[in-house]
C-alpha cells in the first residue's frame, strides 16, 4: 500500500515539475516575442497555454484522488494540499504569459520597450522569480523561497517606475496611445506573475513547515 502511495506522490511531484517548466518557458518566450516582434513565437505561446490548462486539470485530479483514496496525514497531506494550491497559481502564470503574447500579436510595443529599458529589467526579474519559485519547490528550499518572495518588492518598484515613464510618453505624444495602453497592460501582467510566484513560494513554505503566512495550519 505504501509503495503505491509513494508512486502516486512521485508522479504528482514529476508532473508539477513538468508544469513548472512549461510556465517558465511560456513567460520567457512571451517576452522574447514581444521584444523581437516575433509573431510566430507569440502564437506558439498562445497555443501552448492549452497544455498548461490540461496539466492543471490532471494535477488537480491526482490531488483529489490521493486525498480521497489514500487519506494522507501530516507531511504527506501538506504536500498534496500545497500542490492543489500551487497548480492554480502556475496555471494563472501561463494565462498571463499567453495574455502578453496575444498583445504582442495585436500591437507593436517593441519600440516602447526600447524607450523604457526598465520593462526589460522587470521582465528579467519576473522570469527569475518564476524560476526561483519552481526551483524552491523542486528542492524544498525555504531559503530560495524567501529570497524569491523578497524580490517581489523590486518588481513592485519597477512596475511603478515603468508605469510613470509610460504615462510620461503619452503626455509628450512620444508614442501611440494604443501601444502605450497595451504596454501598461503588459507590465501589469508581469506584476501579477510575480505575485503568483510569491504564492507558490508561500505554499512551498507551508509544505515544509506547516505554516502559511506565519500561521500554523497543519
Amino acid at each position: 500500500m505504501r509503495n503505491s502511495f509513494e508512486h502516486k506522490l512521485g508522479k504528482l511531484n514529476n508532473d508539477l515539475i513538468l508544469m513548472g517548466g512549461m510556465i517558465e518557458e511560456a513567460i520567457a518566450s512571451a517576452i522574447t516575442a514581444l521584444r523581437d516582434n516575433n509573431a510566430e513565437l507569440a502564437q506558439k505561446v498562445v497555443a501552448g497555454d492549452m497544455r498548461v490548462d490540461d496539466s492543471e486539470k490532471s494535477i488537480e485530479s491526482q490531488c483529489l484522488s490521493i486525498i480521497l483514496r489514500e487519506q494522507p496525514v501530516a507531511r504527506d497531506l501538506r504536500k498534496v494540499s500545497a500542490a492543489l494550491k500551487m497548480v492554480t497559481d502556475m496555471e494563472r502564470i501561463g494565462d498571463n504569459a499567453s495574455d502578453i503574447a496575444e498583445i504582442s500579436l495585436m500591437t507593436d510595443a517593441s519600440s516602447i520597450l526600447r524607450t523604457v529599458p526598465g520593462i526589460q529589467t522587470m521582465s528579467e526579474k519576473v522570469i527569475s522569480m518564476v524560476s526561483g519559485a519552481v526551483d524552491s519547490f523542486v528542492r524544498t528550499d525555504i531559503e530560495l523561497a524567501n529570497k524569491t518572495i523578497t524580490a517581489d518588492d523590486e518588481v513592485d518598484d519597477l512596475f511603478i517606475e515603468n508605469r510613470n515613464k509610460i504615462v510620461e510618453l503619452i503626455k509628450n505624444d512620444s508614442c501611440s496611445g494604443e501601444a502605450a495602453v497595451d504596454t501598461l497592460m503588459i507590465i501589469k501582467y508581469l506584476e501579477r506573475i510575480a505575485d503568483h510566484a510569491v504564492n507558490i513560494c508561500e505554499w512551498v513554505e507551508f509544505f515544509e513547515t506547516g505554516e502559511y503566512k506565519n500561521t500554523q495550519i497543519i
